[in-house]
């Protein structure tokens, strides 16, 4: 089957994975061949061309109890505790570490503009852009900010679900509405604004409905999901409403299509076994509403459970397959592999 158009993907968390499993010490597995989603020999036979690496600090969970609870009918996991800073930010440092080493080692390039993704891309070796998923290495003065920006920082999700200094996000609910809560503090208001002067993008997935449109009135960039699925489909507090889908569209903005299976099913249960065709319709949603130049993927690979036909990246011809008998044509195809996640970046960023 098909390795092109080349896929470039909005979410993964193979660092968190890797710093979870040993750190640098097994990261040479990504070289070689590991249990995961994503590493080199898998992207090679999937044509996955890179994409957003997410650095996150994980919070203890009983993964049993969840799995349990998110396979019911109907389900609402209470959220994790904050991370005070201190903890956080040496686990964000280790992961950014593990990034770099990958890099050093030549199975990726870590990509700080729209040129080095483009010659890495052209070059067929795997594109970073390092992606911090839920803002509490960040502090208050936003120092650290700065200083991750220089090392190459160009992606940010203010939250990742559980509340931070700068906003709240939605818990792991079904059915829901995505308004469940407060939006951005006074913190992070001041995050939203030296991001878009700094060029780094703020990522909507995870942030509850008041604290998108607060990101919605304050940023001058595009709005951007990296990781969604669409609420009309399924009902699930994660997924976009029609109303935020819209502003997104306004904004010249974009969403990934997140492939984790409790934001995928019309039922929201965590279960594997979701056909092609149901993700054909999350697409089909998000292109009527979004157009053809705003859609694409954004995988949450080794992050979630996802459905048993796309379990890494080297099924993703599957899912190209899929695409071209449902009657994408071939521009389409590529928009929605990579072309509309480099515009948006290019928007974002600039030249």
């Amino acid at each position: 089957m098909a390795v092109s158009p080349t896929i470039f993907d909005g979410h993964n968390d193979v660092l968190s994975k890797l710093y979870r499993a040993g750190g640098q010490k097994v990261a040479e597995t990504f070289l070689s061949g590991r249990e995961g989603a994503i590493d080199v020999p898998s992207a090679r036979n999937g044509g996955f061309g890179g994409g957003f690496f997410a650095a996150y600090v994980p919070s203890p969970v009983d993964i049993d109890f969840k799995m349990e609870e998110m396979a019911k009918p109907a389900y609402d996991l209470p959220l994790p505790d904050p991370i005070d800073w201190e903890d956080a930010f040496p686990v964000i440092m280790a992961q950014a570490a593990i990034l770099f080493d990958l890099e050093s080692r030549g199975a990726l390039k870590v990509c700080r503009s729209m040129r080095d993704i483009q010659a890495t891309l052209q070059a067929g070796q795997m594109a970073a852009i390092f992606h911090i998923e839920g803002a509490e290495a960040i502090d208050p003065e936003l120092h650290t900010l700065e200083v991750l920006y220089q090392a190459g920082l160009r992606s940010i999700g203010p939250v990742w679900s559980r509340p931070t200094i700068f906003g709240h996000g939605v818990p792991f609910r079904y059915p829901s509405s995505p308004d469940t809560g407060n939006g951005l503090t006074d913190h992070g208001l001041r995050l939203v604004r030296r991001c878009d002067e700094l060029g780094i993008m703020v990522d909507l997935s995870h942030l509850n409905e008041a604290g998108f449109w607060d990101v919605a009135r304050h940023s001058t960039k595009p709005l951007v999901a990296t990781h969604s699925s669409a609420h009309a489909i399924c009902p699930h507090s994660r997924n976009l409403t029609d109303r935020q889908l819209a502003a997104i569209r306004d904004s010249d903005g974009m969403v990934g299509l997140n492939f984790a299976v409790a934001f995928l099913r019309d039922d929201g249960r965590m279960l594997a076994d979701v056909p092609l065709e149901q993700m054909l319709r999350h697409l089909d949603h998000l292109i009527t509403h979004l157009g053809e130049d705003r859609v694409g993927f954004g995988s949450d690979y080794d992050g979630a459970i996802v459905p048993e036909v796309l379990t890494s990246c080297a099924s993703l011809p599957a899912l190209r397959l899929a695409m071209a008998k449902h009657g994408y044509n071939d521009a389409l195809m590529t928009k929605l592999c990579h072309g509309n996640w480099l515009r948006v970046l290019e928007k974002t960023w600039g030249t």
